[in-house]
């Protein structure tokens, strides 16, 4: 959620949209744990219906449940409430939160004041449905201070309380129809809310970013990607990509040293933590995908809470707790170096947070082209479609070969010699400059036929850095979980060795994906694009 709008806060009344009248009996005093406990004295086979947030133990009611969490799970919610002071928006995303993320009892215990990790809007649905403890008011929980220790029975008729529960039943049919009216408000005041911090901040850093103007529904895709544990155990087991990242900060503990560092899609939180034992004062970990649960967990495993501190969001919608950073790090390279346009957000962040004399890093980077002649890749992905089971389809040959190809390339296939089609400084570029459009020339070694022309990065961290550290995704170095990026040919190009392949390359982000790419390659039989999507 890009800042979280109090609802029954101060604005404007011409600019507001029109709320849904949610004053549901207001006056009526809800004391149905009451009645809650006076039947369970009466009876005591009266079926569970309110689950533990933390186990799978089934209590016969919200004061029975709250009773279990505080002995069993040394869990106060009610004094969580207080800490926090958490509104009825704030307590259904904290039980959605608990029940969602299955977190642990004792990580609740020990939270900061702000931000909290169920601040986002997502936990407003119901992870059960006519949940017990989602219908429970708050404020009365509150009250009620002997919820905390130990509910005593007061002496009333059956009468009264009779019509007490009557009353709390009649509310409680109503809750879910309450909620959604309220989420229905939530989502008209954060739609008022994006148009006018848009228009206020029209000159903000960032803002013409194709990226930072995509709505949170229609990035959820890319996120959702990365809260898979799988990419996250390829990433931390890629020992070039992770070792390299290691190394350039333990052994530049002079770049680190009691400095801020804001560590930029932090995902299982690997690089906050290296920061920190390189002996960074604070470190602010930004992630919008759901595997930033796991890394607070992770963080707190390694007891390194007192120094990391990590935020849900996208950096384009947050609000850091600082106004200024010394450091960035980041791992934001995508295939073919500029896929997934993550450098985009780093760019943002720096533009808005990085301190003057702070750095980027890493700090360079640069992408090369090299050709290739691997016959039976042709015959695999291109030819194969000239005799399919004795029909010609070659017409799909104008649909395959269009699509970019990312695997590891053999290194007796290569032809030429590499060439440097583009570099970038992090801490200078321009957003603009993520699209461009580069000739090249490439040595061919071999005489044979180029099948296709393979694209990989460099990496480097070199500013201010006495040990200096780089890392390659080429084809003739240990390969690493970017592997390379192919663009086969529809037909072969016959070279001779000694002679230069001239061209042009033209890198442009998809109009209607930012987080794709259009490559093309202009050579003398004609143009060549390609789709990284």
């Amino acid at each position: 959620m890009a800042e979280y709008i109090d609802p029954r806060g101060d604005g404007d009344a011409d600019e507001m949209p029109e709320l849904s009248d949610c004053d549901d009996d207001d006056d009526v005093d809800n004391d149905e744990d009451l009645w809650q406990w006076a039947e369970e004295d009466e009876e005591d086979s009266r079926p569970a219906n309110v689950t533990c947030l933390f186990c799978d133990r089934l209590l016969s009611s919200v004061p029975a449940t709250l009773q279990h969490c505080a002995a069993d799970h040394q869990v106060n919610l009610v004094e969580i409430i207080k800490k926090h002071h958490l509104d009825d928006y704030g307590y259904i995303k904290m039980i959605n939160f608990i029940r969602s993320t299955k977190c642990d009892a004792s990580g609740l215990t020990g939270l900061p004041d702000a931000p909290l990790p169920w601040e986002s809007e997502d936990f407003l649905r119901p992870v059960l449905q006519d949940d017990p403890l989602l219908q429970t008011d708050p404020e009365e929980l509150c009250e009620d201070l002997s919820l905390s220790v130990c509910p005593s029975f007061r002496a009333e008729s059956h009468d009264a309380l009779q019509q007490r529960a009557q009353a709390a039943e009649e509310r409680a049919s109503t809750s879910e129809q309450a909620l959604a009216r309220a989420m229905d408000d939530l989502h008209k005041l954060k739609l008022l809310a994006q148009g006018l911090v848009l228009n206020a901040e029209a000159g903000r850093p960032g803002n013409s970013s194709a990226v930072a103007e995509l709505r949170e529904d229609e990035d959820e895709a890319y996120f959702s990607s990365y809260g898979h544990y799988s990419i996250h155990e390829e990433m931390l087991k890629d020992k070039v990509r992770t070792e390299s990242y290691r190394d350039f900060m333990y052994r530049n503990p002079e770049v680190f040293r009691d400095k801020v560092v804001l560590d930029v899609g932090c995902g299982t939180g690997i690089l906050a933590m290296f920061a920190a034992r390189a002996g960074a004062k604070q470190v602010i970990a930004v992630d919008q995908s759901e595997i930033i649960y796991q890394a607070m967990d992770i963080v707190r495993s390694n007891e390194l809470e007192d120094k990391i501190t990590l935020i849900k969001g996208r950096i384009e919608d947050i609000k850091l707790p600082v106004e200024k950073v010394d450091v960035i790090i980041s791992e934001w390279m995508g295939y073919f170096l500029l896929f997934e346009s993550m450098l985009d957000s780093v760019l943002y962040a720096r533009d808005l947070y990085l301190a003057d004399g702070g750095s980027v890093y890493p700090d360079l980077c640069n992408i090369s082209l090299v050709a290739v002649g691997d016959a039976q890749k042709y015959r695999d992905h291109i030819a194969f479609w000239d005799d399919v089971y004795g029909f010609n389809m070659a017409c799909m040959k104008k649909a395959v070969v269009p699509e970019g190809m990312v695997e590891v390339v053999k290194e007796d296939t290569l032809i030429s010699e590499p060439a440097v089609i583009q570099t970038f400084d992090c801490n200078k570029v321009r957003l603009s400059e993520l699209e461009f459009a580069s000739d090249f020339c490439l040595k061919m070694t071999n005489t044979t036929e180029c099948t296709a022309l393979v694209g990989y990065f460099d990496i480097f961290f070199d500013n201010g850095c006495g040990n200096k550290v780089m890392f390659s995704t080429g084809p003739r170095v240990t390969k690493t979980h970017w592997k390379q990026t192919v663009f086969l040919l529809e037909k072969p190009v016959s070279v001779q060795a000694g002679e230069e392949l001239r061209g042009k390359i033209t890198v442009r982000k998809n109009k209607k994906d930012p987080r794709s790419l259009w490559v093309t390659f202009d050579l003398e039989d004609g143009k060549h694009s390609y789709s990284l999507q």
